[in-house]
């Protein structure tokens, strides 16, 4: 229905998701630039350096699942406060780290649980307030997933430079907490029954005054056993590998390649920048050419930028050239998989089913990294690394291009008014 009262304007959900996803962005994108200070002050090896964001990434997606299921049945903003405490203490308390476990308790464990907590039940409310424009609605959102990627990166050197990484530690995990949490206090589904002006749901038909679904959406338990969802998921799993192995190493590559801190930084913040644009207008391309085509067109490019990474390390302007194009390419898919998620099996259970899929974002933050260290480590160079992410990106390609959707399940269910806005799944 269309005339009932909203608590806000549509609007202002994609608002406190965006600034939510940018204390995620600020926990994990700008990662490589600790790596050198961590090195200097510590002496750990990459590779133990590599597992902190590693442990933070597998327990960010992990966690993500498991705040899915309880935004369900609990409602988003508890699980967005909650969350947002973790991430922030997390953040704080890795300010005052003397050793490798402390480091894996405080950031890998803390932050990444707070992370994923706060992640997911923006992303999965998004299309519930735009059904008419799901993927950019989503890409609004986790756009700031990439600003807050953007930001972080200046903000850390300079506070490193001028007072040293444990500060950065402290003072953003005070502002990151700060956001997640006023922001989550004001996080709400739409009221049952409402529909966007003018928007006409393609699952419903309405004959002789009644209304009727066509279709409706896939539950949890069913969307698991369904062959499309285990291929999304690998996918996903092999995309995000891929970019979390340049990710988490870009700037260490950029100074082993004899660049300065900054230089090396301005690599991070290109990524990042266009990791951020793309959430926007990867959305608006994917409802204009579809959503296949473009993730295979993105896939492609991403394959050729893979192999040509390693030979860009010489100059700056080559390597914050290269890294603008790898951030556009992988920032896109946290666009394009819940999409993919709401158009093959629907809105009602999207919280529970995306929050699955997302996990295998979570073992890739731990897989892309972690062999992008031990791979260094092993050969003395990333040049194996960046072809193991070339490869990583050919098979989410593959995948994707023989990907069906699963066939929708008709119903001829009566509705009332108050049905209506449960069954927003599209027909594939």
């Amino acid at each position: 229905m269309e005339n009932i009262k909203l608590p806000y304007p549509r609007w202002v959900p994609l608002l406190l998701g965006f600034f939510i996803n940018a204390a995620v962005g600020m926990t994990t994108y700008s990662w490589s630039i600790f790596i050198q200070p961590l090195n200097t002050e510590f002496g750990w090896t990459r590779t133990e350096i590599a597992l902190a964001f590693s442990i933070c990434c597998l327990t960010y997606g992990a966690v993500s699942f498991v705040a899915g299921r309880l935004s369900d049945h609990y409602g988003p903003k508890v699980v967005v406060i909650v969350g947002g405490l973790l991430l922030g203490t997390g953040f704080i308390c890795t300010g005052f780290i003397q050793s490798k476990a402390q480091l894996y308790l405080t950031y890998g464990l803390l932050a990444g649980a707070g992370a994923g907590m706060i992640y997911l039940p923006p992303v999965a409310l998004a299309p519930r307030w735009w059904p008419d424009r799901r993927a950019l609605a989503t890409g609004i959102i986790v756009l700031g997933l990439g600003m807050g990627s953007f930001f972080m990166a200046p903000i850390a050197t300079v506070i490193i430079k001028s007072l040293g990484w444990r500060y950065v530690f402290q003072y953003c995990g005070i502002a990151m907490g700060l956001m997640a949490c006023i922001s989550g206090c004001f996080l709400a589904p739409p009221p049952k029954g409402w529909s966007p002006p003018g928007w006409k749901n393609p699952a419903l038909a309405v004959t002789g005054g009644q209304t009727r679904a066509l279709y409706r959406d896939y539950s949890y338990e069913e969307t698991i056993k369904t062959k499309q969802f285990w291929l999304l998921y690998l996918a996903y799993f092999c995309a995000s590998s891929a970019g979390l192995l340049v990710t988490g190493h870009i700037a260490a590559f950029g100074q082993d390649s004899g660049l300065s801190l900054i230089q090396a930084a301005g690599a991070v913040s290109a990524l990042t920048a266009m990791n951020a644009a793309t959430r926007v207008g990867s959305g608006a391309l994917t409802d204009k050419i579809g959503i296949k085509k473009y993730f295979i067109v993105i896939s492609a490019l991403q394959v050729v930028m893979m192999l040509t990474l390693f030979a860009s390390g010489r100059s700056s302007l080559l390597l914050w050239a290269n890294a603008a194009l790898i951030g556009w390419n992988y920032g896109a898919i946290f666009t394009i998989f819940p999409t993919y998620c709401v158009q093959y099996y629907g809105n009602s259970a999207q919280s529970s089913n995306y929050g699955l899929l997302f996990t295998a974002w979570g073992i890739a933050g731990f897989f892309g990294p972690f062999s992008g260290g031990f791979l260094r480590d092993m050969y003395g160079s990333y040049a194996v690394g960046f072809i193991l992410a070339a490869l990583l990106a050919c098979v989410a390609l593959a995948v994707v291009a023989v990907l069906r959707p699963p066939a929708p399940i008709k119903t001829g269910e009566l509705l009332d008014d108050h049905a209506t806005a449960g069954v927003q799944g599209l027909p594939c």
